[in-house]
């Protein structure tokens, strides 16, 4: 008999995180998210406390484990956009539509308590977060930045009267297999025509001192209305800087200035981690931190993390310099290839600016929705 139940003791935190690690133990795609921040969660001081109502079920089957979810009520992103919705995430279960139900179910349950009346997802606490479900590219080594599914997912959840609303893809970028110097002209003419100039920073330290303001604001601003996202709180920027003095070389970061020393376009890729991260179950333990180490001084593949424009400036081919930059790092003999991570399928901003390199899409996710109410 499977039973559901809400996550309440140390144990059943320590049961919800550990699932996902068992039952993608034998899969050679699956990367976990490193496991002290799943702890984090549950603490009293996690950042998005003061933002989100937050629950989390675990599915039994006698006593053992089958199935969780996580149900998150994002207040700031209901109230910006004027709706009533939960999201769901971290749903992990075995292929049974039984515990897809029960635990569906539960979140359903709780949030129309609290006046809800949709549920979308996978969506975490903010864009920052691992997002949508993967229904395509299931033999495809997930980045660090996103999370993996089994293809029986999209199935299960689809069974339940859920429907796509938004799909991202994900694409393997390589150099323009002829590359006559263009892009490079291209960029070269825009930074004149529009007195801009690339910013400098001795060390990431330096480069957070001197542009973090303008940096978190450009990209508030940048994408403000693009789906699933909400304005930073000082939580989510202190967590940004977290990661950044972990895993960010300053040769991957590229932000430009207009002639008054304002931001107006940012683009940051990171090392890929994800093999680094894979065998420890996103646990650091001292292998896996030279493993890490390793990885960021010496990356053979690239993350691309965010582009950020100011809107002002999308129309008048600003990301062309950010493109060159993205080819001078494409063009390091250590560097096999990098990957976009998510990109909306209908942002015909960032889906063209791949058209300049040699592209492979390779894998597609989506967020559903239904009406609970």
């Amino acid at each position: 008999m499977i039973t559901v139940k809400e996550v309440l003791t140390k144990k059943e935190q320590k049961q919800f995180i550990d699932f996902p690690l068992r039952l993608y133990k034998d899969c050679p795609y699956f990367v976990p998210p490193l496991y002290g921040d799943e702890k984090g969660m549950f603490k009293e001081g996690f950042i998005y406390n003061d933002c989100c109502d937050i629950v989390n079920f675990l599915a039994f089957d006698g006593d053992k484990v089958v199935g969780r979810i996580q149900g998150i009520i994002q207040r700031a992103s209901n109230e910006k956009n004027h709706e009533k919705r939960v999201r769901f995430t971290r749903f992990d279960a075995v292929d049974n539509k039984q515990v897809a139900a029960k635990l569906f179910g539960a979140v359903e349950s709780w949030a129309k308590d609290k006046g809800m009346d949709t549920i979308v997802g996978p969506l975490g606490f903010s864009d920052l977060e691992r997002e949508g479900m993967l229904v395509d590219g299931f033999d495809q080594l997930s980045t660090f930045e996103e999370q993996y599914n089994y293809a029986y997912y999209p199935k299960l959840v689809e069974g339940l009267g859920f429907e796509k609303e938004v799909d991202w893809t994900e694409s393997k970028i390589y150099p323009p297999e002829d590359d006559d110097g263009t892009m490079q002209k291209m960029a070269d003419f825009v930074m004149k025509r529009y007195n801009l100039r690339f910013g400098e920073a001795k060390n990431i330290n330096d480069f957070i001192e001197k542009y973090g303001d303008d940096f978190f604001g450009l990209i508030d601003k940048g994408y403000e209305n693009l789906y699933g996202t909400v304005p930073f709180t000082e939580g989510m920027k202190r967590e940004i800087i977290k990661t950044f003095k972990l895993i960010v070389d300053l040769k991957h970061v590229a932000i430009i200035l207009d002639e008054n020393n304002k931001a107006v376009c940012i683009g940051i890729c990171f090392p890929s981690i994800a093999k680094a991260v894979q065998k420890s179950q996103g646990k650091l333990t001292p292998a896996a931190l030279v493993r890490l180490l390793k990885a960021i001084k010496h990356p053979s593949v690239i993350d691309f993390g965010l582009i950020a424009v100011d809107p002002s400036y999308l129309n008048r081919g600003v990301s062309t310099a950010i493109s060159a930059e993205i080819l001078k790092i494409l063009q390091d003999d250590s560097i096999e290839y990098a990957e976009t991570n998510l990109n909306l399928e209908d942002n015909a901003a960032i889906q063209n600016q791949w058209k300049r390199f040699k592209e492979v899409k390779h894998k597609r996710r989506r967020s559903y929705v239904k009406k609970i109410g």
